[in-house]
């Protein structure tokens, strides 16, 4: 098992989902998203397991451009070349990826 948190040093949620495999002893990779990113695979791996929708942070007012966008790739294109737009935590477990706080999923993992 390979947990990775991408996350905002700020969110809240990214400090529980930290916390959560924290306190049940599951070894994890923390990366700070606005400062590393995602490389494209990933972004890509995590869409496919989640969805567009669900992957944008649709509270930063920044995100409205994307609405406009015609094509996913456009929208992908644009998730990767900001990072602030995507929703966090993303959690990975290989193929595996959520967005957001949830725990309910993560405890199938362990």
């Amino acid at each position: 098992m390979n947990i990775q948190i991408f996350g905002k040093s700020k969110c809240f949620d990214t400090k529980k989902a930290e916390r959560y495999f924290k306190e049940r002893r599951v070894k994890f990779q923390a990366v700070d998203l606005v400062k590393f990113g995602m490389s494209r695979g990933e972004l890509q791996s995590v869409k496919n397991a989640v969805g567009l929708e669900n992957l944008v942070d649709w509270d930063n007012p920044d995100a409205a451009i994307i609405r406009y966008l015609a094509g996913e790739g456009d929208k992908l294109e644009k998730l990767f070349e900001n990072p602030r737009l995507i929703r966090t935590p993303v959690v990975r477990n290989g193929r595996q990826a959520t967005v957001g706080y949830c725990p309910d999923v993560w405890k199938e993992w362990t």
